[in-house]
């Protein structure tokens, strides 16, 4: 039996994080969702805010307003791809995995600003454990049940080639490429977890929701 005291999960500095801000925002009209303000700060920099303690490195990945993002300090990266424009997640995916210098990659969506504090904890730990090579966030959905967000994900950074290959065959599901790989996924369903914490704004009257939702 493995001791689990000698399971040394990635460190923050080998993590770099993504903020996935690629989007058409077509459910929100079609405005920059990762620019839409929550409680007065961009959901973009709320992310980033929230996501700083938790990893080593942090990049955006956006496709217009660059200018905006690159204010908030921290590289930003659009679609650089043969996907095409505004292709999907798997974009950004592949577009921070070129960029990332470090081990490891964690993506986030821009648009779900109530994400655990101890998200990259929990999801490192779990991929240290079960020696996988990529870890998915589980959640709660509003009709009690359990389900993936593969939008928040923990991967090794040497997944570039096989997400290449993925993409370049027609694949453009974040979670039938995960499902290629050796995938652990973490319930975010423990006493003490906050039930907004995966919430997500995909129009205007969800991101005020999420906003009334705060303590």
């Amino acid at each position: 039996m493995v001791n689990q005291d000698l399971i040394v999960p990635p460190h923050i500095e080998a993590i770099t994080g993504v903020i996935l801000a690629g989007g058409r925002g077509s459910r929100m009209g079609g405005v920059d969702k990762g620019l839409q303000n929550f409680n007065g700060v961009p959901l973009a920099l709320h992310t980033l805010m929230r996501l700083s303690s938790q990893v080593g490195e942090i990049m955006i990945n956006a496709n217009r307003n660059l200018g905006a993002y690159e204010s908030f300090g921290v590289p930003v990266w659009p679609d650089n791809t043969d996907l095409g424009a505004y292709a999907g997640p798997l974009a950004g995916f592949l577009t921070a995995l070129a960029r990332a210098e470090t081990a490891y990659l964690l993506t986030v969506p821009c648009d779900t600003p109530l994400f655990p504090q101890d998200l990259v904890a929990r999801l490192a730990r779990a991929l240290a454990r079960e020696g996988a090579e990529v870890a998915v966030a589980a959640a709660l959905e509003e009709d009690g049940q359990l389900r993936p967000q593969p939008v928040f994900c923990l991967m090794h950074a040497g997944l570039l080639e096989s997400l290449l290959r993925f993409t370049r065959g027609g694949g453009r599901k974040i979670d039938a490429w995960t499902a290629q790989q050796k995938t652990v996924i973490v319930p975010f369903n423990q006493p003490g977890d906050d039930a907004r914490g995966f919430f997500n704004a995909n129009t205007l009257a969800e991101l005020h929701r999420l906003e009334s939702l705060q303590p």
